[in-house]
């Protein structure tokens, strides 16, 4: 605390991490078979490293207002050559810089509007969450540190359980790749006391400049390019969560997400969905709680003129979250793939906690882009060479991620992880059948926050 008298709290903090991986095999070595680069080193070794100084204040002239705001910069840097041959770099950015105006209390009616580069995620995090851009130029790829919007701009109002956001979104990307990104939307939820919630987000490009691919008539040819494709996209995401209070199923939740996105300037119409069900064994030792997740995100049908491909946009991509597997998701984003995961977790005491997630992640369309620009290469058919776009067969690949976190003190926690990729025939069909390595990987980070 820098300094607090009856109307005023100034406090000073401070988050860093460090974390150090080792890969091999990285991508299932499709640097030299897929795309010829022999001087790509698919084994590599790297650290991560980065400091988020801050200050935050707030201002209560009275118990029902108060002003607020926040400033922090991140600096980071990548020691070695990273998973996308990048490294020994680093940035320094400004992560937070906001101020804001609240009036009301949590139990009532209440008011809240800021402005400026803060965090903000919508519902759960699958299309609006992540937003700043980590790795490359700016290092510390795995840690991603930085989650803020460039600029958020929120007015919230909320009564009881009910609550009402009206945001403006520019994100936080790199330099050299600033597609011009801004949304605008809503948000509308319901929290229970119980846990369980209720919402719709809505909301539309404003202007971009990023580009989608579409997949060439029958999966023959190479990808077109729409330039700027997301410009004016509009989408709706209904999300929810049931998790009883009392009786069997106390222990137990249910959750549900659906998107559906639009865009008449390029005749664009996709869809997206998550369905899971999990279960706590609160009262048994270890307190072991296993989940099932799906969750699929169409892709572009190559056999009809429209574009169905859906773009996951600022989604949370870490594996408790929206992420398509561990490994995989390094190569597949949420377009055009769909994933059945499991989740198994105990706790041997407070401090400890060991989870084991499973994934088999497939493509939803053959023959089309499964990430922008992946698995367009030349193929034989009939002892003609045809370019082909995407996978010929839906397996792309079964992913096992097992991590430790050990919460060391209130302030510092330890994470270690070790996680593997085997790759299925649809991986092996971009490299015309020949079967690809298995992936494998490892990291052991330590955050500090205070």
């Amino acid at each position: 605390m820098l300094a607090e008298t009856d109307d005023l709290e100034v406090r000073a903090r401070v988050e860093a991490g460090l974390n150090l991986v080792a890969e091999h095999n990285l991508f299932w070595e499709f640097a030299e078979t897929v795309a010829g680069n022999s001087d790509f080193d698919s084994s590599s070794q790297w650290a991560e490293f980065y400091v988020k100084p801050g200050i935050a204040f707030q201002y209560r002239p009275d118990e029902r207002t108060s002003l607020y705001g926040a400033a922090s910069v991140v600096v980071s840097t990548t020691v070695g050559i990273d998973a996308f041959a990048a490294g020994n770099t680093g940035r320094a950015t400004v992560e937070e810089l906001y101020l804001g105006f609240r009036r009301g209390d949590e139990k009532g009616t209440r008011f809240d509007a800021s402005f400026g580069a803060r965090e903000w995620k919508a519902g759960t995090g699958m299309l609006l969450s992540n937003g700043g851009s980590n790795g490359f130029s700016r290092g510390a790829l795995k840690l991603g540190p930085r989650r803020a919007w460039r600029v958020a701009g929120l007015v919230t109002a909320a009564s009881g359980g009910v609550q009402g956001t009206a945001f403006y979104l520019d994100p936080n990307e790199a330099p050299d790749n600033d597609t011009g990104t801004h949304i605008a939307g809503a948000d509308l939820r319901y929290d229970a006391n119980s846990g369980s919630f209720i919402g719709v987000t809505m909301g539309k490009v404003l202007s971009s400049s990023s580009p989608y691919p579409q997949a060439p008539p029958g999966g023959i040819g190479v990808p077109n390019f729409i330039i700027g494709g997301r410009d004016g996209l509009r989408f709706l995401s209904a999300y929810g969560r049931i998790a009883p209070t009392g009786g069997p199923l106390e222990n137990a939740w249910i959750g549900l997400d659906l998107a559906i996105e639009r865009n008449k300037r390029i005749d664009l119409k996709a869809w997206a969905g998550r369905a899971q069900i999990g279960y706590a064994f609160a009262g048994q030792p270890w307190r072991p709680t296993i989940s099932y997740v799906y969750q699929t995100f169409s892709g572009d049908d190559p056999d009809t003129p429209e574009l169905e491909r859906f773009d996951p946009l600022y989604y949370e991509g870490n594996p408790s979250a929206w992420s398509t597997g561990t490994k995989s998701s390094m190569m597949f984003i949420n377009s055009n793939v769909n994933a059945h995961q499991l989740v198994l977790s105990v706790a041997p005491s407070a401090r400890d906690t060991i989870t084991l997630r499973g994934a088999r992640i497939g493509a939803n369309k053959l023959r089309s882009p499964i990430q922008f620009g992946q698995a367009t290469r030349v193929e034989f058919e009939d002892g003609i060479a045809q370019p082909i776009t995407g996978v010929t067969r839906k397996h792309l690949s079964d992913d096992v991620y097992l991590e430790y976190r050990r919460i060391m003190t209130p302030n510092v926690y330890l994470t270690v992880g070790v996680s593997l990729s085997s790759p299925g025939k649809g991986v092996d069909s971009i490299s015309n059948d020949v079967t690809a390595p298995i992936w494998t990987g490892g990291f052991a980070n330590m955050v500090v926050n205070f």
